[in-house]
């Protein structure tokens, strides 16, 4: 099967025969009860993607190995070169003036043709997945839905509008002691972005997820930086943005992928002039190395890293009293939940000392010792689990109170990776501990938490004030205790992006109302989320336009107002056009 794209009015070059090896679509049951599209195996290259062209040169490949059973997965990955970096940079900042002017409309197309290309790979990349990730093949076409439904969002977004929250002040040419010119503001793309992906969403968070849906939604061209641990499954994605950008006439510098070493291909495109702006989930030492990258250039520019927390649980008397039981089950759910590799998994617990809190804890331990081990992402993230484990039971303030069963389900194989690496492990401290060594309290990642018991409130307010900044904060308690401890509440509104009451932190809804996101270190900018259509905030910045006539102005800032966008009119918000001076 052979189909032609053609070139477009918005500045692509293509006029291409591609190649597309697919065989009849089928319905097949998937693992984990999934029905999927099958297609005929795609071969995966190893190489760049740079302009939305396969670019095979660069420094000799390295193979990925399976968490499942320690063997190498073809193909060898190229690393990216430094000519390559600055291809790929330049193309982006080439495209970017077409694509910015690329209306709402056919960005959207490109954005749902992204998720229809995503879909038709079926159980192809699926499978790539779970070789690569070791995560369950349900757990993998879940995240594969929650990512096309996050293009096809910010495809609504923007064929809708209001989110360039447009303002406009008509003059006031007899105002004294001086008149008001005319303003209209609104927000316009920031420019092309870079974005690297993250080890444990290989498809949320990786290279058509989030970050890339709202740049590309925003008007900016994006640099994906692939993750080392699943080359082959964001060649895969990445294959199905460069067809879905041929399809739709996208210009060709509008995508391109990367491989090798963030310390070196990731700094480098950071330290690139072309790139304006860098959406990154991982480790704290690797957001903030692009940050003070980002720093140091001539001209800074914005990183929007998030980096993780341990995501504080307080456990309020009445609520320990009344259901410690369930509030353990949920727990050791939420903590060992994708083998405890969520930058959301629960890794703190706090309450007053006392039967309550000593029965919860001995419950969750309960829980806790019946769960099953499983396979982590890779060998690097099992190691560092493994000594991280290690270190904090060795502590003389803390104490191992329970470790998971060392085996790992069906599914995740039953290797030595699994029995080391993925069992769920609690442990006990003082809240008095916590506070003299605040060590105690880093991010293990990993199906593992701490339990911590203040002597009483105060000890329990100072442990809250203590914090620093987390991406959750999460309470539970009865009505009664809620109203009593209304002052917890307030000091963890300021050291969390999302307070949750009587659930877990685990699972992120993707809406118009999440913020995924957090005081530093959890990440490096509050004012903003990287889930949900807010997220889109990031890549773009406002601009006013003074005394512009009509015809100068973009749509969205006209008097008809043309596309029918929600915009403040002089202090009121109305859909509404208007004749200028009446």
């Amino acid at each position: 099967m052979r189909i032609r794209f053609s070139a477009s009015t918005y500045g692509s070059c293509y006029n291409t025969v591609i190649p597309i090896h697919a065989c009849r679509a089928v319905s097949t049951q998937g693992r984990g009860g999934v029905h999927h599209k099958e297609f005929s195996t795609v071969t995966l290259t190893g190489s760049q993607i740079i302009a939305c062209e396969l670019v095979a040169a660069g420094k000799d490949g390295v193979r990925t190995v399976s968490p499942l059973d320690g063997v190498e997965l073809d193909p060898a990955v190229r690393s990216a070169t430094h000519r390559e970096i600055d291809q790929a940079a330049d193309a982006a900042g080439s495209a970017w003036p077409a694509y910015r002017a690329v209306p709402p409309a056919a960005r959207a197309r490109f954005l749902r043709a992204i998720a229809a290309e995503i879909e038709d790979l079926g159980d192809t990349l699926i499978d790539r997945g779970y070789r690569e990730t070791a995560l369950p093949s349900a757990r993998l076409a879940g995240e594969r839905g929650r990512t096309c439904a996050q293009l096809r969002m910010f495809a609504d977004l923007i064929e809708e509008g209001s989110w360039v929250d447009a303002r406009i002040d008509t003059a006031l040419p007899d105002r004294t002691p001086a008149p008001r010119p005319d303003l209209r503001r609104m927000l316009v793309p920031l420019g092309p972005v870079a974005v690297f992906c993250a080890s444990n969403f290989p498809l949320a968070f990786s290279v058509a997820g989030g970050d890339t849906a709202s740049a590309l939604a925003a008007g900016c061209p994006v640099v994906v930086k692939a993750h080392s641990s699943h080359p082959g499954t964001a060649e895969l994605v990445g294959r199905a943005v460069m067809a879905a950008a041929r399809s739709t006439g996208m210009p060709a510098g509008v995508f391109s992928m990367l491989h090798g070493p963030g310390r070196s291909v990731g700094i480098a495109l950071v330290e690139h002039e072309a790139i304006t702006a860098v959406g990154f989930t991982g480790s704290y030492s690797g957001g903030r190395a692009l940050f003070d990258a980002a720093a140091r250039r001539p001209h800074p520019i914005p990183v929007y890293a998030e980096m993780g927390s341990i995501n504080p649980v307080f456990v309020l008397p009445g609520a320990a009293r009344e259901r410690g039981d369930a509030i353990a089950a949920g727990l050791t759910t939420s903590v060992t939940l994708g083998v405890g590799q969520f930058c959301t998994n629960p890794g703190l617990v706090v309450g007053i000392a006392g039967d309550e809190f000593d029965a919860l804890a001995a419950a969750t331990g309960r829980t806790i010792s019946n769960a099953d081990a499983g396979v982590m992402l890779n060998t690097r993230i099992r190691d560092a689990y493994v000594d991280g484990i290690a270190a904090l039971g060795a502590r003389v303030a803390v104490e191992q109170i329970a470790m998971g069963r060392g085996h790992a389900g069906p599914e995740q194989g039953t290797g030595d990776a699994g029995a080391g690496g993925g069992r769920a492990a609690l442990f006990r401290t003082s809240a008095a501990a916590l506070l003299e060594d605040r060590s105690l309290a880093v991010e293990v990642f990993g199906p593992s938490t701490l339990f911590a018991a203040a002597r009483d409130r105060d000890e329990l307010m100072a442990l809250a004030r203590s914090l620093t900044g987390h991406l959750t904060c999460t309470v539970h308690g009865t009505d009664e205790d809620l109203a009593e401890w209304g002052d917890l509440l307030a000091i963890l509104e300021e050291r969390a992006g999302r307070l949750i009451c009587n659930g877990y932190p685990t699972g992120v809804e993707v809406s118009a109302a999440m913020t995924h996101g957090g005081p530093f270190p959890a990440t490096s900018d509050p004012h903003f989320t990287s889930v949900g259509t807010a997220a889109i905030l990031r890549f773009a910045r406002p601009v006013t336009y003074q005394d512009f006539p009509d015809v100068a102005l973009p749509p969205e800032l006209q008097e008809a107002n043309p596309r029918r966008i929600l915009r403040l009119v002089d202090g009121e918000y109305t859909r509404n056009g208007f004749s200028r001076g009446g």
